[in-house]
This record gives structure tokens, C-alpha cells and sequence, in this order.
């Protein structure tokens, strides 16, 4: 089967070059022509590890246009990975999906064989069947389930780690308008994953509860390893890391996800449990898990915040290292360290930043507010109190080299660096252990 892919993005890019390397000739359509030109002349248009490695090993399968009609014409299979913006009361728009599907119906019109549409985009649930599915029949003259299917086909991978996710993935979620376009994208994933995922197949609406409700569900989990991180602070002796392996090692709960640190970010966490109660809202459902998570995810950054301001003085040189919401990406959305990072800047403290993929982005962002630091030596140097905020290989680095006169506090959130390598000088100070002194109440 021919492929086309709808959005050249972090997601899209990938999934358009891991295809390829498959054996599948893949289209790929944006409407930004330099992420066109970039997969044309063999350059990957986004950064994500793996990914270049995948275009150079597509050879001639993967090609790229700004030209909807050619990709629909010339495919059997479209995949629509476009964005899905938050609206304000939490729910997914599909704005920039109807703008994609409007452009594909029509030329579906031109088609007279079977053609199946691949949402992977997260959308609200619901979206497929009542806005979606409406709108390729209204504009192509077409019957579903006749001349054409639909999935629902969301990724469950990580930015940082995209590649290796899509092709191992745990599981392959697929909500169908019936089997013969349920069996065609379970034979495309039979044939591109490297492993056997269990393939769950279901109706439309369950595939897409099932996609936010399984990222709230993780959240929970990171909000209950990070109250049980907050516990361990008040209590000398306790240590989050071994009682996170006791609990893990429990097959009803499992070890992944379950380390007291930070809060969670990122592109989809956050507005996956937002759109999650405004779902369980308009069926009249109190979501009060989902709510709580929330807002233990907001205290937890502000908790963060007080440990920082109680170990600095007005004049201090503050370091944030570790700007994106994770390591191996460059994404800052909604991370723990951009909010942090406004809260020194509101107690007009002078605030130092490093991070070897985020920086950029991070500039953009604040300006001359920050101060930008060109190597991880140079922003521990230059600072006075240092704040690890996410577990990047070349933090776990950091010994008393890396310590100057300057540096009085190091605070690691991760609990990465080996205290002992830090020399007698530096106060350390990781979240999770009896070593934090200030007033804390935990949220009810």
C-alpha cells in the first residue's frame, strides 16, 4: 500500500520516515514548503534522534509536496498528523484537521477506488463521527464504510525517543468505522513495528476515551510518586527512590512512571487532562481524580520554586539547567524549568540558563531576560545556586570540577549526581530526601 502523510512535524516526519524504511512509498504533505524542501533534499526538517539516520535509509520511498491532491490521488492510505490546539475551556480543536480533510475530500472526489483516512492527531472525544466523518462525506459525495474507511490511530510515543517508540510500541491503538479499514492499518503496523504490540482494535469513540484517559492515568501516577517525593523530604531517613522500586516491582502497578521529581509537561500530559475533565464535564461527570492531579502538578513546581528562593540570596546568580520539558528534545511547553525560571524572574533575580537542544527556544521566549550560558561548565561556574531540572546524560556528568568559588547550592531534582563527587564546599540538595528545609503544605 502507498502512504501519504498529513504534517511533516515532530510526529509526522518521524512516522513518514519509519514507513519508508519499511518498504512503504510514502508521500508526505505540509504547508510549510522549507519542511517540504527539507525532506526532498534529504535533511530532516525537526530534530528528533534517529530521525536523520531514517531519511538517509529511505532512499527513494519517502518524497514530500505542498500539493494535498497529488498525496490523496497517489496513496491508498492518508494520515492526518496536524496539530490540535487547546481551546479555552480545555477541549481539542480540530480547526486545522477540517482545513486538511476540506483539501483531501475534494480531491477525493477525483478517486474512484477506496480510500481510508487515518487520524492520529488527538482530538476530543467524539470529533470523528460527529464533525470528521460528516465533512469527508458532505464535500466528496462519498460513503463511508463503501468508498472509503476511517481510524482513529493516535501514537503513543515521547518526543526525544519518537523513532525508537513507533517502532516498538507497547501497543497500537486503532478505533475503526468497521473491519476492512481496521484490517488494512493493523497490516501496515504488522509489517512496520519491530516488535509483536498487542493490537487493540475498538469503535471510534472508545479509541479516542482511550487515548487521553491512558496519558491521565500516567499522570496520576507521576502526581502520586511526587506527594510520596514531598513525604520523603519531611521525614529524615525516608527515600523516594527506594520505596518508587518496592512499589514498581509489584506487577499491579509496574515501575514506569513512577519517580518522585519535577511535574509533568510537555505537549500532551498537560492538555490531555485538561480536555479530559472538559469530556467527563459535558456528560455531567465530576473528573475529581483528574482535577487533583492538576493540581498536585501545580504545586509541585511551586514547591520547587520555594526550595530555590530559600537557598538564595537577592544578589545570587541562579542556574536552570535543563530547560526542556524532558531530555533529547528541544520543546519547552509547559515545562517545570520555563516555570520556574518566571518565578525567579518575578523575585528580580538575575537567572543563568543552559541546555544544548532548548536554548534556542528558550531565547525566543525570554529575550534579555536570561542570561544564556554557552557550555554546562560555564552556567554552574557563573552561578551561585544551581538547579538541575531534568535528567539529561551530560548533567549526570557534574562532579567538584565543575565548582567555583562561586557555587554554594546545587539542588538536583532527579536525584542524578553522587553527592560525594561534589567536594565539601557545595550544599547539595535533592528533592526526595530529609535534606529540604522549608515550610511546605502539602495540597489536600
Amino acid at each position: 500500500m502507498n502512504l501519504s502523510i498529513i504534517g511533516l512535524g515532530k510526529l509526522g516526519a518521524c512516522t513518514a520516515a519509519c514507513f519508508a524504511n519499511k518498504g512503504f512509498n510514502v508521500i508526505g504533505v505540509d504547508v510549510n514548503e522549507d519542511f517540504v524542501n527539507s525532506i526532498n533534499s534529504g535533511k530532516a526538517p525537526v530534530f528528533e534522534p534517529s530521525l536523520q539516520n531514517m531519511i538517509d535509509n529511505a532512499t527513494n520511498r519517502l518524497m514530500a509536496t505542498l500539493d494535498f491532491e497529488y498525496a490523496l490521488l497517489n496513496s491508498d492510505i492518508t494520515f492526518l498528523i496536524v496539530p490540535t490546539p487547546s481551546n479555552q475551556d480545555g477541549e481539542f480543536s480540530d480547526r486545522y484537521l477540517k482545513d486538511a480533510l476540506q483539501q483531501l475530500a475534494t480531491a477525493f472526489k477525483k478517486k474512484d477506488s477506496y480510500h481510508i483516512f487515518v487520524i492520529t492527531s488527538t482530538v476530543s472525544p467524539g470529533t470523528t463521527e460527529k464533525s470528521l466523518i460528516p465533512l469527508i462525506k458532505s464535500v466528496s459525495k462519498k460513503k463511508l464504510n463503501k468508498d472509503f474507511g476511517i481510524c482513529y490511530n493516535p501514537e503513543f510515543i515521547a518526543l526525544g525517543s519518537v523513532v525508537r517508540d513507533f517502532l516498538n510500541p507497547d501497543m497500537v491503538l486503532i478505533g475503526e468505522s468497521d473491519a476492512k479499514a481496521g484490517n488494512s492499518l493493523e497490516e501496515i503496523y504488522n509489517a512496520a513495528c519491530d516488535n509483536k504490540p498487542y493490537i487493540a482494535r475498538m469503535s471510534l469513540i472508545s479509541a479516542e476515551i482511550t487515548k487521553i484517559s491512558l496519558n491521565v492515568y500516567l499522570t496520576m501516577k507521576i502526581s502520586f510518586a511526587n506527594t510520596l517525593a514531598n513525604i520523603c523530604e519531611k521525614i529524615p531517613g525516608a527515600d523516594v527512590d527506594a520505596i518508587s522500586r518496592a512499589l514498581g516491582s509489584d506487577k499491579r502497578i509496574s515501575p514506569h512512571f513512577l519517580k518522585g521529581g519535577l511535574s509533568y509537561g510537555g505537549p500532551c500530559f498537560p492538555r490531555d487532562g485538561r480536555a479530559f475533565v472538559a469530556f467527563a464535564q459535558q456528560h455531567k461527570i465530576n473528573a475529581e481524580l483528574a482535577r487533583a492531579t492538576n493540581r498536585v502538578n501545580l504545586f509541585q513546581i511551586n514547591h520547587l520554586a520555594e526550595v530555590v528562593l530559600d537557598n538564595v540570596n537577592n544578589d545570587d546568580y541562579v542556574a536552570v539547567v535543563g530547560l526542556a520539558y524532558k531530555p533529547n528534545t528541544p520543546v519547552i511547553e509547559e515545562s517545570a524549568a520555563i516555570t520556574l525560571i518566571q518565578n525567579l524572574l518575578a523575585k528580580k533575580l538575575r537567572v543563568i540558563v543552559y541546555d544544548s537542544l532548548a536554548i534556542s527556544n528558550v531565547k525566543a521566549r525570554f529575550g534579555q531576560a536570561l542570561i544564556y550560558a554557552s557550555s554546562l561548565r560555564e552556567c554552574i561556574a557563573s552561578s551561585n545556586v544551581c538547579v538541575i531540572t531534568n535528567s539529561d546524560s551530560e548533567f549526570r556528568a557534574i562532579d567538584e570540577s565543575y565548582m567555583t568559588a562561586n557555587t554554594k547550592v546545587i539542588i538536583d531534582c532527579w536525584r542524578i549526581l553522587d553527592p560525594a563527587k561534589l567536594g565539601q564546599k557545595v550544599k547539595y540538595i535533592c528533592l526526595g530526601k530529609a535534606n529540604v528545609h522549608v515550610k511546605q503544605t502539602l495540597p489536600s
